[in-house]
C-alpha cells in the first residue's frame, strides 16, 4: 500500500512539474511587454499577392458558360430566388445596361478570370480582375462610412490561425508573420447580383465571406478561395464554394475585358437542374481556365 502511494505522489508531483513548464512560456508571453501591432503587411501569414489564374474542372457547366435560365442545381434558392431565376432575360439585362451583375464580388470570383493582388498602402489589400475589370480593397483598419451599396461592396479583412493544442497543456502555434495561416475577409454592402451568369440571383442584403489559403504543391503555387455566400433574401441556407487559382510567373497574359452578358448556349435543361438541398458546397478544380487539362487561356 504504502508503495502505491507513494507511485501516485510521485506522479502527481511529475505532472506538476510538466504543467508549471509548460504554463511558465505562456505567462511570461502574457507579462512581456508588447509593442504596437505591425501594419497589415508586414504582420501577413501568407504572401497572397500576385498573379493568379482561374483553374476550372468541377463545376465547369455553371462556370465556363452560361448555364441554361432556369438552372441552380446546387444553388439553395427560396421561392424568391427561384422566381427570380426562372423570370431571367439577358437582352433585357442589356437593354438596362446591367452588364456587370454577374461580376460583384460574389460573383466575380466563380468566372474564368485573372486575379492581381497587390498592396494598396499598408492596410489595404486589392484584388483586381481582368474579367469585368473589377477591382475590390480588402481593408483590415477601418469601417464602412456609409454611402450606396457597390459591385464589390466593402471587405473587411483579418489574419487568422487556428491555434493548436496537446493534452493539457496550455494553447500554442499562434499567428507569427510569414508562418502560415488564412486570410479571412467579408464583404458587405454589394448591390445585388448574380451568382452564376444565369440571373441567379444574391441581394443587397448577402454577406459574403472567403478564407484564402495558399498551397504549394512541387513548385507549383495555388490560392484557395473557400467562399460563403448568406442571402436571406434569396437563398434558404448557406452557398459554400470553393475556386481555385494558380500563381503565373508575371502580368504578361493578364488581358482585362469588359463586362458582358453571355447568352445560355443551350435552352435545354439537364435532369437535375433544379434543386440545391441544404447548405451545398460546390467544388474547386484543376483544369484551365480556358480549356480542360491546364492552367490559364
Amino acid at each position: 500500500m504504502a508503495t502505491r502511494r507513494s507511485g501516485v505522489v510521485v506522479a502527481a508531483l511529475a505532472a506538476g512539474i510538466v504543467s508549471a513548464g509548460l504554463a511558465a512560456p505562456a505567462a511570461l508571453a502574457q507579462r512581456r511587454p508588447q509593442g504596437p501591432p505591425l501594419p497589415a503587411q508586414k504582420a501577413a501569414l501568407i504572401d497572397v499577392t500576385g498573379y493568379w489564374t482561374t483553374v476550372i474542372s468541377a463545376d465547369w457547366r455553371w462556370r465556363m458558360m452560361t448555364p441554361p435560365i432556369g438552372d441552380f442545381s446546387s444553388v439553395p434558392l427560396n421561392p424568391a430566388g427561384i422566381q427570380l431565376t426562372m423570370a431571367w432575360n439577358p437582352q433585357r439585362d442589356i437593354a438596362d445596361g446591367a452588364q456587370c451583375r454577374a461580376y460583384g464580388a460574389a460573383g466575380v470570383m466563380r468566372l474564368p478570370t485573372r486575379l492581381h493582388v497587390h498592396w494598396a498602402d499598408d492596410e489595404t489589400l486589392e484584388i483586381d480582375t481582368d474579367a469585368g475589370q473589377q477591382q475590390r480593397m480588402l481593408h483590415f483598419k477601418g469601417q464602412w462610412n456609409g454611402g450606396a451599396p457597390t459591385p464589390q461592396g466593402w471587405s473587411s479583412a483579418s489574419w487568422y490561425k487556428q491555434l493548436q493544442a496537446a493534452g493539457f497543456g496550455p494553447p500554442y502555434g499562434g499567428p507569427q508573420p510569414g508562418k502560415g495561416g488564412t486570410l479571412k475577409v467579408v464583404t458587405t454592402h454589394m448591390t445585388a447580383g448574380y451568382l452564376r451568369r444565369n440571373g441567379v440571383p444574391y441581394s443587397e442584403n448577402a454577406v459574403y465571406t472567403e478564407y484564402f489559403d495558399r498551397l504549394e504543391d512541387d513548385g507549383t503555387t495555388w490560392l484557395i478561395d473557400t467562399s460563403v455566400v448568406n442571402d436571406p433574401t434569396y437563398l434558404r441556407d448557406v452557398f459554400i464554394t470553393t475556386e481555385t487559382f494558380k500563381q503565373e510567373s508575371d502580368g504578361s497574359k493578364w488581358d482585362p475585358q469588359p463586362c458582358k452578358v453571355v447568352p445560355p448556349t443551350s435552352s435545354a435543361l439537364p435532369p437535375n437542374a433544379f434543386g440545391g438541398g441544404g447548405a451545398r458546397r460546390s467544388g474547386g478544380g484543376a483544369a484551365g481556365r480556358g480549356g480542360g487539362g491546364g492552367a490559364g487561356r
